[in-house]
């Protein structure tokens, strides 16, 4: 926002010896942390940058992961390696507690202490209380849980290719996703086109094209953030590949083998949980006002309340626009919020009032399969081919590292001309789902059988 816009000055943040140089602390390393971290990189600050994990994940190409059109490393990029500076420092920890009054952050390996506090832990998987459908219906926020879905839907099909019962064989080729939101509709659209394009000349005994793909949404049309026209074109789309779409369908229970809806019974080895997110568990730890999705009511500099050393920025913040509506939890505002925490942090070490945040828009936009997906950008409505090479222009340029651009620009042009997918590895112990759906719930994995990630 251009500095003659109005300005807002928040309480001076009190550090107690202006000579020293002040110590900032980022926690997490997500879109909103990384950029902070990256825009403080020449600022007169000590930076330390705290991550329960060493890379940097991409998570809207998560999906692609788990349906097996990209590798982990594709996606990832270790953090150390993003973020060489001599004024930033990388922890690989993990926050336990918060002092706000001492300016400590509680790690497992101790305290740290700030003069200035960026959180930006992101969001967790969220079973709107029901955390027991988390074994029978994994989510996707991590590289492991990408990993996990991939293991169960490529395994689906090894195992109905030797059963011989046709119900159970049925039951393998069903795929539930549940949640009509860009991810689940991303990830019906991946599996509709693993089992009708990829893998048909792959069994002998099963054909894949039979495989069923059900998405579920509670609500009354999938996409609810885009225009009702796109989604409608998306929902057709997803049709036309096969996917059984269910709207009005509220979730009643996931039990082994099987989901349960205010319409029915559906029998299906592999669930995907795509249908919400919850904001961190830090959020708690603070002690300041939350707002009814758990995520702390920031100031328009993205402080918190009464603590003006303290900013919340990505989807633990609860951050307004002009027109009082909570900003969306989307990376493109994130990495401005990011941008922007660090700004205002530079304007008070250099005795500058700081200034509110804005959002500028850069669209909404999801792949629906092969060669289609709907946008919404500046006002324009795009579906489609043109909106599928806008889509993957976008990722490709969010995308850290040149080698990893290049590498996924090469997978999805192999992908787009052979219908391949080259990250179909089954990988960990398959203990747990060669056992019978009924007896999942106590199956442990057999001594030296850990699961191996890869």
């Amino acid at each position: 926002m251009p500095d003659g816009q109005a300005e807002s000055q928040g309480p001076d943040p009190g550090i107690a010896n202006p000579e020293r140089i002040p110590r900032v602390v980022i926690v997490g390393a997500g879109f909103g942390g990384l950029s902070a971290a990256r825009a403080l990189k020449r600022a007169r600050a000590s930076v330390t940058v705290i991550d329960r994990r060493n890379h940097h994940l991409f998570q809207p190409l998560l999906y692609q992961v788990a349906t097996a059109g990209l590798s982990p490393a594709n996606i990832a990029y270790p953090i150390r390696s993003v973020l060489g500076g001599r004024n930033v420092q990388v922890l690989l920890d993990e926050v336990t507690s918060l002092d706000l009054e001492a300016r400590e952050v509680a790690t497992t390996h101790g305290p740290i202490s700030y003069d200035f506090l960026i959180l930006a832990p992101g969001a967790d998987t969220s079973y709107f209380g029901h955390d027991e459908w988390a074994r029978n219906a994994p989510g996707l926020k991590s590289l492991d849980d990408a990993l996990e879905i991939r293991r169960r839907i490529l395994f689906a099909f090894e195992l109905a290719e030797r059963e011989t019962e046709p119900q159970a064989r049925h039951a393998l080729l069903t795929f539930v996703v549940i949640g009509g939101g860009p991810t689940g509709v991303e990830m019906a659209g991946a599996i509709s086109e693993i089992s009708r394009k990829v893998i048909v000349s792959d069994f002998h005994r099963i054909d894949p094209r039979e495989a069923r793909i059900v998405l579920i949404e509670a609500g009354p049309r999938i996409l609810p953030a885009f225009d009702e026209s796109l989604a409608d074109k998306a929902r057709h789309e997803l049709e036309r590949f096969g996917v059984e779409v269910m709207v009005n369908t509220p979730v009643q229970a996931v039990e082994p083998g099987m989901v349960r809806t205010a319409g029915g019974t559906i029998e299906a080895r592999t669930v995907v949980w795509a249908a919400g997110i919850r904001a961190s568990g830090l959020a708690r730890l603070l002690g300041v006002e939350l707002d009814r999705a758990g995520r702390v009511k920031v100031e328009p500099d993205l402080s918190v309340p009464g603590h003006p050393e303290l900013f919340v920025v990505g989807d633990l913040a609860a951050c307004m626009d002009e027109k009082g509506v909570a900003l969306p939890g989307l990376a493109p505002v994130a990495i401005q919020e990011g941008r922007h925490a660090a700004r205002n942090i530079e304007r008070t070490l250099e005795g500058k009032a700081r200034i509110p945040f804005h959002y500028v828009d850069k669209g909404t936009m999801a792949t629906v399969g092969r060669a289609f997906a709907v946008a919404e950008i500046a006002g324009f409505k795009l579906s489609g081919f043109i909106a599928w090479v806008v889509w993957s222009l976008v990722h490709i340029a969010y995308l850290i590292g040149f080698r990893n651009r290049m590498i996924v620009m090469f997978e999805w042009a192999w992908a787009y001309l052979t219908y391949q997918r080259g990250a179909r590895l089954i990988t960990g112990s398959l203990h747990d789902l060669l056992a019978a759906p009924e007896s999942r719930e106590s199956a442990e994995p057999a001594p030296g059988q850990e699961q191996l990630r890869r």
